[in-house]
């Protein structure tokens, strides 16, 4: 179903497109024309952030942040970021690096002793480029708890993984030798972080990067210990009526996907991005630098094709010719997007409430209307 709709909504995209003057200036009715087709009235939605030289051109919600209290969309809304996290996990292993506290080609079991064998061959590299060939932590719970409905199933947390890995025999493939995504990797790094740093790992986003940049509403969620402000909630649509679907068996683990943000607060990420406000240039390279095979050349799947460009957190696939880093995340009942053009100055975040939504989908259309202009 979900792949039905996508290709609907590709479609449409396309079509509006094509419809389009080459020389048309990116406005707000166009931009509006993209979310109108599924954004009802009292319907879960999103928000959407153009930043365009610095300046936010577009920043709009649509739809309602849960079904009880209809409470609009806006830019001070929070969503559930899903894998939009590992720029904030990457970030703090990057941080750690610069205190001396950890280096990239450390092992896992440099930094966890009591770690298997195998993790001799996995460093911290290997986890943040998605190289380490860790097995996936969703697939050993589906094992784990096959014929058990998801509601059953308890919630695991970053600690919980690493202690999943740590009853495996070994990796799925030799580190370094493929590219395979691995939410594994980054449950381990905030492990890491809070190994290293002697912190919770939500405590430390917010000391070194969330309070130092202003974004005050930006939070690794943790039930019971914390609390999500102006907070949406995701849905999912099933038989035609829409259901709450906001937390699942892995959606307390933080450091692949549990930051909680919103447009306001992303708009700050992104300037501290553009202006280098945490790292240098220097520093901050080895995040935006494509990974490559051993020898040279580059990565390719388990099953032999080509893999994305990816630094730290970041995709670096170019879109038509344009330099871009970006991201996209998807879980229960939440999808978005990042797509930051940096020779464009150009940046387009989509956040969404309710899983029919496309949000890489949308955030790359909107990036071409601004990009064709040029």
């Amino acid at each position: 179903m979900v792949a039905f709709i996508r290709r609907e909504l590709l479609s449409f995209i396309i079509t509006l497109i094509a419809s389009m003057p080459a020389s048309a200036q990116a406005s707000s009715s166009q931009i509006d024309a993209l979310f109108s087709k599924f954004m009802g009235k009292g319907e879960p939605g999103c928000a959407v952030l153009v930043v365009k030289d610095g300046k936010a051109v577009y920043r709009k919600g649509y739809g309602v942040t849960d079904l009880r209290s209809l409470q609009p969309i806006g830019p001070e809304t929070t969503f559930r970021l899903a894998s939009l996290t590992k720029q904030f996990t990457a970030t703090a292993i990057m941080f750690l690096v610069r205190d001396g506290k950890l280096g990239y080609d450390d092992h896992l079991t440099d930094v966890f002793p009591d770690f298997p064998a195998y993790g001799k061959g996995v460093s911290i590299r290997h986890l943040l480029n998605h190289t380490s060939g860790l097995m996936d932590y969703e697939d050993i719970l589906e094992k784990q708890y096959a014929g058990v409905a998801e509601e059953k199933i308890p919630q695991i947390k970053d600690a919980g993984v690493l202690e999943l890995l740590q009853q495996q025999a070994g990796t799925k493939f030799a580190p370094g030798t493929r590219w395979d995504y691995s939410n594994s990797g980054y449950a381990v790094l905030a492990m890491v972080v809070e190994k290293k740093s002697g912190m919770r790992f939500g405590d430390f986003l917010r000391e070194r990067t969330f309070s130092p940049l202003g974004m005050s509403n930006t939070i690794a969620y943790e039930k019971g210990r914390n609390n999500v402000k102006l907070r949406a909630y995701g849905h999912t649509r099933t038989a035609g009526r829409w259901q709450e679907t906001d937390q699942s068996s892995t959606s307390a683990v933080l450091g692949d996907g549990g930051v909680y943000s919103s447009l306001d607060d992303l708009e700050k990420w992104d300037r501290a991005l553009s202006l280098r406000t945490l790292f240098s240039e220097k520093e901050i390279a080895p995040a935006l630098t494509a990974t490559l095979a051993p020898g040279g050349g580059p990565l390719r799947k388990p099953d032999g094709t080509l893999a994305p460009q990816y630094g730290f957190g970041w995709f670096l696939d170019p879109l038509q010719g344009h330099r871009r880093y970006s991201h996209y995340g998807e879980t229960i009942g939440f999808r978005t997007a990042i797509q930051r053009f940096p020779d464009d100055h150009l940046t387009v975040i989509v956040l969404a409430n309710r899983a029919d939504l496309d949000a890489p989908a949308l955030a790359e259309t909107i990036g071409k209307l601004y990009l064709r202009t040029k």
